[in-house]
């Protein structure tokens, strides 16, 4: 027995890659490899700015549920 070729993960017998692996593999075949490899630099990796920009988004919802709790707790006290 050995590991999936491209994962490590799944155990496999007969072939290299897991199944779900080799659907990679297949859209590999469909799109290229250089399709496949665009979409996941330009999905999957965030550049500095992008990465700043998504910390900035997420302290802001933090702070804006901070505030609506605050907000329902204030408005129930006053009840």
């Amino acid at each position: 027995m050995f590991s999936c070729a491209l994962c490590e993960e799944e155990i496999v017998i007969v072939s290299k890659l897991c199944p779900r692996c080799r659907n990679i593999k297949h859209l590999i075949s469909v799109y290229t490899r250089d399709r496949i490899y665009e979409v996941l630099d330009s999905v999957l990796k965030r550049t500095e700015d992008k990465q700043n920009n998504k910390i900035d988004f997420e302290i802001k919802k933090e702070k804006e549920n901070l505030e609506n709790k605050i907000n329902t707790r204030s408005k129930t006290s006053l009840k």
